[in-house]
């Protein structure tokens, strides 16, 4: 279900850069369900190519897009349970499937930035387009939701559809460096993991 939002709770929501807001912040079902889109669902998809992809699809495509052909003045912010998406006056929000949960990992070695919900458009981790290990394991059961090598996106991220209502550890290794960090894909959890030092 795609659902137009007021023009200024949603200008608010979505930040040039990597979303520091964590759970404290209004989350997409909390939002006025009786405000105002100034412009069209369909205006603002058409306008950036992604007409008839749904969310899942257009996160997918726009973290792997090239860093030269990423839309700078479209704002792109992935939440729990939504894509919140902004251009201008337009602005949408578009509903993430019940039983997924999308989490975007930068691991770094020297440096990082404080993140809380990945943005599609502005967010740059330390390693673009490097190959790396990722183990993503569930605490609670001990299986584990993925083992695979890939290679991070030309922003630094490697971006991963996880199970919802499960918190775990993700291992990642770059040429021999191994670092951990916690996830969580509850209703309050980061969509944005900057916190994966390999050493």
């Amino acid at each position: 279900m795609r659902r137009p939002i007021a023009a200024a709770t949603l200008g608010l929501l979505i930040l040039a850069g990597c979303s520091t807001t964590g759970p404290g912040a209004a989350p997409a079902d909390a939002l006025d369900p009786a405000g105002v889109s100034t412009g069209t669902t369909g205006d603002l998809l058409a306008a950036y190519e992604l007409t008839g992809m749904d969310a899942p699809a257009i996160i997918d495509h726009l973290d792997r897009l090239p860093l030269d052909r990423r839309p700078t003045d479209l704002m792109a912010s992935v939440r729990p349970d939504a894509l919140l998406l902004g251009a201008g006056d337009d602005e949408v929000v578009l509903d993430i499937p019940d039983d997924r949960f999308y989490v975007s990992v930068a691991p770094y070695a020297d440096g990082t930035h404080d993140c809380f919900f990945h943005s599609l458009t502005t967010c740059r981790g330390e390693m673009p387009d490097e190959e790396i290990d990722v183990r993503i394991v569930d605490d609670a059961t001990g299986e584990v939701l993925v083992d695979e090598t890939t290679t991070t996106f030309d922003n630094g991220f490697a971006g991963f559809w996880l199970p919802r209502d499960v918190e775990g550890s993700i291992e990642v290794t770059v040429d021999g460096r191994t670092g951990t960090a916690a996830f969580s894909t509850t209703a309050d959890g980061a969509t944005c993991i900057t916190t994966l030092r390999v050493a």
